[in-house]
């Protein structure tokens, strides 16, 4: 079954750990991606991602030679998608990729072959990968044209929390839907070589939905929060506090309330519902949005902030701590991220403002920071010393140890609720 090897196409946040969780079982896996120095960086056992344990998976993959990463697309029993699924400006979803990922599949197929999206993508999309496979190569019968294909279809979109991966991508359950009952299990049996976690048969487009679902029921919830804490201030309360007493109910579990929402799943995702049905995703559209707008508010606090402090509307002389880039604490990932979008902002906004960004897991700006002449990579310490105004915008572990104390005589803003 697995004969030719697994290629796994796309070299991320998800390829990467599913790579190594395949090779772990013993499995041959050939790893693709665009980008010349990730193979160069995999092929030498390093990991050009930060996540918990998966570096020493890859070294040791690549040692036992179950794991080579190339640029090109290799012949494979099974085919594997993992790029990436972004919108366009309109909020439109960009299948850019994963045709660009189908049109280097295509040549080698031969019959026989499996062919797994694991992109998060809007309903439908397992299934234009095989009307765009049957334009590619009429010769071979896809699954949308008949019970009995040459190549298997599905779909099965990863779960995994990062910080976490190498833990959940055995652990969780996995929804597997396919075009066809005979593609779904077929695709099931790849994952039941690594996963522990129960595996639900389904199809393709109901697998698609599925996961956006989860990722929309995210994002509406940490809307409720957001839009709680802005009620709040406007109210004067502790939106933490009341949030601590309401949870106290049985049936009550509000989200804390933060900066925005980023990452590639929550951010983005519920565009993919409201784009495929427009007119009835008014609550999903609105948490969005209201997600969306969370990093003006915080800006605007800053200017508030600055100009209590007699910064003219430049920001003139006025120093801030922008604590954290990342999407979320303990992980290096800035996608869509809205501490970075944030201190963007900022640096815009006030050029005559020192803008000091604290990232400890990274070890330099990103390309939309980096060069401007207002903005300087700064440790934790240094930024909060010299800061007029102190921003904490990701709860990483490594501000944890600022005290009350070290904050004495700066303007906070604590969008996490970690000096309350």
């Amino acid at each position: 079954m697995f004969r030719n090897g697994i290629a796994v196409i796309g070299l991320g946040y998800i390829g990467l750990p599913t790579c190594a969780a395949l090779t772990q079982q013993g499995l041959t896996v050939h790893g693709v991606d665009v980008n010349e120095r990730t193979v160069s960086e995999i092929n030498a056992g390093r990991v050009p991602i930060v996540e918990p344990d998966l570096d020493e998976a890859i070294e040791e993959a690549v040692t036992s030679g179950r794991l080579q990463a190339s640029t090109r697309v290799p012949a494979a029993s099974y085919y594997l998608i993992a790029v990436p699924t972004p919108f366009k400006g309109d909020h439109e979803p960009d299948l850019s990729y994963i045709r660009s990922a189908t049109e280097a599949i295509a040549p080698r197929l031969r019959g026989g072959e499996v062919v797994i999206l694991e992109s998060t993508s809007p309903p439908g999309t397992t299934r234009k990968i095989s009307e765009w496979l049957a334009e590619l190569r009429p010769d071979l019968r896809l699954p949308h044209q008949s019970e009995r294909p040459d190549v298997h279809l599905a779909h099965c979109p990863e779960r995994v929390l990062p910080g976490r991966i190498m833990v959940e991508i055995f652990s969780n359950d996995r929804v597997v839907g396919g075009l066809t009952p005979a593609c779904a299990e077929r695709a099931a049996a790849l994952y039941r070589t690594f996963v522990t976690g129960e595996i639900l048969l389904t199809d393709a487009t109901s697998a698609e939905m599925a996961k956006l679902t989860e990722n929309s029921f995210r994002d509406v919830n940490i809307a409720f929060a957001n839009e709680l804490a802005e009620i709040c201030e406007e109210l004067g309360l502790d939106v933490w506090e009341v949030i601590r007493l309401a949870n106290r109910h049985p049936r009550v579990n509000i989200l804390n309330p933060g900066p925005g929402v980023g990452g590639h799943c929550i951010a983005v995702d519920p565009w993919f519902i409201v784009a495929s049905a427009p007119e009835r995703a008014r609550l999903i559209r609105t948490a969005r949005e209201t997600n969306d707008a969370r990093p003006h508010t915080i800006v605007s606090k800053v200017k508030g902030a600055l100009s209590e402090l007699g910064a003219g509307p430049d920001g003139e002389n006025a120093t801030i701590a922008c604590l954290g880039l990342a999407f979320k604490a303990d992980i290096d990932d800035l996608r869509e991220s809205p501490a970075l979008g944030i201190t963007e902002q900022l640096a815009n906004d006030l050029p005559g403002a020192t803008i000091l960004a604290v990232e400890p897991h990274v070890t330099a700006l990103p390309k939309s920071l980096h060069g401007r002449a207002n903005v300087f990579a700064a440790e934790v310490s240094y930024a909060v010393h010299e800061a007029d105004v102190v921003l904490l915008l990701v709860d990483h572990h490594a501000f944890k140890h600022l005290t009350l104390g070290d904050l004495e005589g700066k303007k906070v803003i604590d969008t996490r609720g970690l000096w309350r």
